[in-house]
Formats: structure tokens, C-alpha cells, sequence
């Protein structure tokens, strides 16, 4: 197969390359979404996000563990997102409560003795995107770590709350985020 050239002894085919590098290049600017590493997607018309204190309306309520969700919800949109913080209401806002927050024997032994415990913590979240509402939700996002019943909740509370926390943050943050 032999390719002609033009007029010009220019080969048609050396045009190609910069025929689908102009397409490529106008197809990412015509697109509204923003990705990051983290697999988040933000419009890009979004700027601002705000977080509300999620008060502690559980029946057993834990010391320290709204100001530790609050915090940790900020700190993962802080170093997942490039969106700006404000106090009032951002373009999204995040707001809600703790609900529950218990243990309970989760398998009994052979001498009607629990043999393990489940751990829970659920939080109600309404998150409100002003940009794009159909992205806005309010929805209960629950929990839960195992732990041997020779321990008692004392013993194993706080870095079972840690580790609930961080899957309730990626829970709540993957929801408002991550439209996969």
C-alpha cells in the first residue's frame, strides 16, 4: 500500500495525531467534574464546605465523641478535598447526630455466658450540596466492632471508637463524594 501525498508532498497521515490531540484536549475542558486521587468528585463549581457539630443524642452519651467525629470528618475533607472551610454554610454542608451508641452480647457460650460483644455506633447525617441537590441526602450511617466479652467496654472503648469512627467518616464522605 503506497500513501500519496497532497500537493504540498505533506502525508495525510501525519495530520491524525494532531486531529485527535485537539479532540482530546477540547473534551477535558468541556467536562463539570473535578477528580482526585482520592476518587472524589466535585463539581467544580462547588468552593466552600461547612461541618456542623454533630451533638451527642445517643442514650449513653460518651464523652469527647461528637468533638472526635466532628474533627475527624473535617480532617478527612481537608486532605481529600481542596474545598475552602467556612463557618456559616458552605456551597456543601455537612450536619447531624450521634444516635446510638451501645454494646451488646452478640454469641452466647455453652454456659448462657456472652462470649462476644458488638459494639455500635450510628449517626444521622444530612448532607446538603447547594451547587447540585440532587447530590444532597440525609441518611443514618451505622457501625459496629466485636469484642471478646472477658474485656469490658472500659477496657477496649476508645480505640473501638477510633476505628468505628474512621469507617463511619469514609462511609459518610464516599456518600457525598465518590458518585461511583
Amino acid at each position: 500500500m503506497e500513501l500519496k501525498c497532497d500537493r504540498r508532498g505533506r502525508n495525510p497521515l501525519m495530520i491524525l495525531p494532531f486531529i485527535l490531540l485537539t479532540g482530546y484536549i477540547l473534551l477535558l475542558n468541556s467536562c463539570k467534574i473535578s477528580y482526585s486521587f482520592s476518587g472524589a468528585s466535585i463539581s467544580p463549581d462547588v468552593k466552600t464546605i461547612s461541618i456542623q457539630y454533630f451533638q451527642n443524642r445517643a442514650s449513653l452519651v460518651q464523652p469527647g465523641l461528637s468533638q472526635n467525629l466532628t474533627d475527624a470528618l473535617i480532617d478527612k475533607c481537608k486532605s481529600q478535598t481542596n474545598l475552602g472551610f467556612v463557618n456559616g454554610i458552605g456551597d456543601v454542608n455537612f450536619e447531624g447526630e450521634i444516635t446510638d451508641y451501645n454494646t451488646r452480647p452478640l454469641t452466647v457460650s455453652a454456659d448462657a455466658q456472652a462470649a462476644t460483644n458488638r459494639f455500635t455506633i450510628t449517626v444521622r447525617v444530612k448532607f446538603t450540596n447547594a451547587i447540585d441537590p440532587d447530590l444532597s441526602y440525609e441518611q443514618s450511617f451505622s457501625r459496629y466492632e466485636d469484642y471478646d466479652s472477658a474485656l469490658s467496654l472500659g477496657d477496649v472503648e476508645d480505640s473501638l471508637s477510633e476505628k468505628i469512627i474512621e469507617l463511619l467518616i469514609e462511609d459518610i464522605f464516599n456518600k457525598a463524594f465518590v458518585n461511583w
